[in-house]
């Protein structure tokens, strides 16, 4: 996505657009470096929900202030998650899967990522909402649990739209919810689980930063710009087919970013409290 919104702003603003990666430590390689970097509008921070709001309330001595170390900029787009099934089990919505699990308490399992990463999150939130014991099981490599899911040995898995979406189109997979308060443009007709369970939302989304100090007038001019990039043809099409939403109003004010990540900040320390998970 990254990629895709930097050949397009390249375009707005008649210069070269460099992405770098920055891998390692969830996130916190890439936020560091973004964060001391010299506040010239040279460099901007694409920055993850993990990065931004989850690492918060996960990590203790966490080696940078996602509020005071960088600008909000623009939020770019969301990343959708997906409850999926085996083709075997016998549900196809979400009624039905908590159902299913509550008749035989523990006798199934929900493969993610990792306990504490977004989707790990997402299925303590699931069982701790509807009163079901899916068993949680992490994995290193998604792909793995992805094959699980399609060969049965996992019944249910959270992961990423971007990862599944050929999986659930081929029917290998049978898409259940998406987890989030609403339908999402990639699967329109695929209810949401806020439907099911009022509140439930836990997508991860994409917001540009700057690094704290960078002028408002800079910030100002690569809010246009992105959100002239988002208007793009090109991108409003692959979007989703990379598992991605972006509103279809546009990107919004910087103040709407800051108020978005507030709203976060807030949300992601209520579920760490209400799952009774620690800093580590």
């Amino acid at each position: 996505m990254a990629r895709l919104i930097a050949d397009k702003l390249g375009k707005e603003l008649h210069q070269g657009v460099v992405v770098e990666n920055k891998p390692g430590g969830g996130n916190v390689v890439g936020a560091v470096a973004a964060a001391r970097a010299a506040p010239d509008g040279h460099t901007f921070f694409f920055a993850t929900s993990a990065a931004l709001a989850n690492n918060v309330f996960m990590m203790k001595d966490l080696p940078y202030d996602p509020v005071k170390d960088f600008v909000p900029v623009a939020l770019v787009t969301r990343s959708n998650q997906v409850i999926v099934a085996t083709p075997s089990l016998p549900v196809k919505t979400l009624s039905e899967l908590i159902a299913l699990e509550k008749a035989s308490p523990g006798k199934y399992s929900l493969g993610v990522d990792g306990p504490r990463n977004l989707a790990g999150v997402t299925a303590q939130a699931l069982n701790k909402r509807t009163g079901t014991t899916f068993v949680l099981v992490p994995y290193p490599n998604i792909n793995n649990a992805v094959q699980d899911t399609i060969a049965g040995r996992l019944q249910v898995g959270v992961f990423s739209v971007s990862i599944v979406e050929s999986q659930i189109r081929a029917g290998t997979l049978r898409a259940i919810a998406m987890a989030s308060a609403k339908r999402v443009s990639a699967f329109p007709d695929l209810p949401a689980a806020g439907e099911t369970i009022p509140g439930f939302d836990f997508a991860g989304w994409f917001m540009v930063m700057a690094p704290a100090g960078t002028p408002a007038d800079i910030v100002t001019k690569m809010n246009d710009a992105i959100d002239r990039a988002t208007h793009d043809s090109q991108v409003r099409e692959m979007a989703p087919k990379l598992g991605f939403d972006i509103n279809p109003t546009g990107v919004g004010s910087p103040k709407d970013a800051s108020d978005f990540l507030s709203s976060q900040l807030t949300l992601w320390e209520k579920t760490t409290k209400e799952l009774g998970i620690e800093k580590q």
